[in-house]
C-alpha cells in the first residue's frame, strides 16, 4: 500500500511548473486578444512577436537545457500558490498585451527602437546569465562572479527587466509598467533574501560586493 508521504511527493506541484503553466496561460491571453480585438497596426504585431517569442523560448529551453529544470523554481507549491502563480505570471502578465491591443494610436519608430533593442539585450543578457550559471554549477564553481556576472550580480534579473519593459514601451500606456514595476518589486525582495543566504555560504562574496552592483550598473 502506497504511503501518504509517498503519495504526497507524487501529487506535488513544482514552482517551475506553476510557471510553465502560466506561460501557457499567457500565450492563450495573447492569441485571444488577437481574435477579439483584431491587428490593425505594427504596434500588435510587434508586440505579439516579442512577448510570444518569449513565453516559447522559455519553455523551449527547458527542453534544450534539461538540467535547468533541477535548478531554478524547484520548491513544491500549494493551491494557494499555484492559483497565485497563474493569476500573476499567466494574466497579470498580459496587461501590457492588452493595453497593445486597445490602443488605436500607431506605434511612433521612437518606441519600435527603444522596445527592439531592450529585448535583444534583455534577452541575451538573460541567456548568458543562466547558460554560465548552469555550465559553472555544472562543473562544481561555487560563486559564479566573471564573465556576464562580474560586474552585476544579479544580472538575468536585469535581463529579464529589460524584456519586460520592451512590452511595455510597445504597449505605449503608463499603465503598462505596472508589469516591470512589480517584477522589480519581487526581485528587490529576492535579491535581499540571496544575498542574506550568499553572504553565509560564499566566503569570497565580500569581495565579489564590493566591486559590483545588485542589479542597475554603477548605480545600485
Amino acid at each position: 500500500m502506497t504511503s501518504p508521504t509517498t503519495a504526497q511527493r507524487g501529487l506535488q506541484i513544482t514552482e517551475l511548473t506553476a510557471i510553465n503553466i502560466a506561460k501557457v496561460i499567457t500565450i492563450g491571453c495573447l492569441v485571444a486578444l488577437a481574435g477579439i480585438y483584431g491587428i490593425t497596426d505594427l504596434r500588435q504585431v510587434l508586440y505579439l512577436s516579442l512577448h510570444l517569442s518569449y513565453c516559447t523560448w522559455w519553455l523551449l529551453e527547458q527542453a534544450l537545457f534539461p538540467q535547468r529544470r533541477q535548478q531554478i523554481f524547484t520548491n513544491p507549491v500549494g493551491p494557494a500558490a499555484f492559483v497565485s502563480i497563474l493569476l500573476f505570471v499567466g494574466v497579470f502578465y498580459a496587461l501590457p498585451g492588452y493595453l497593445a491591443f486597445t490602443n488605436p494610436v500607431p506605434i511612433p519608430a521612437l518606441a519600435v527602437g527603444i522596445a527592439v533593442p531592450s529585448y535583444i539585450f534583455g534577452s541575451l543578457i538573460n541567456t548568458a546569465a543562466d547558460v554560465q550559471k548552469m555550465t559553472a554549477k555544472g562543473l562544481g564553481v561555487g560563486l559564479v562572479s566573471d564573465g556576464i556576472w562580474r560586474s552585476v550580480r544579479h544580472v538575468n534579473y536585469l535581463g529579464d527587466l529589460l524584456r519586460y519593459t520592451s512590452f511595455s514601451v510597445v504597449a505605449g500606456s503608463p499603465w503598462a509598467f505596472l508589469l516591470p514595476g512589480a517584477i522589480l518589486l519581487l526581485y528587490i525582495q529576492r535579491i535581499i533574501q540571496k544575498e542574506r543566504s550568499m553572504v553565509e555560504k560564499y566566503p569570497n562574496f565580500g569581495g565579489y560586493r564590493q566591486h559590483s552592483a545588485r542589479l542597475i550598473p554603477w548605480l545600485w
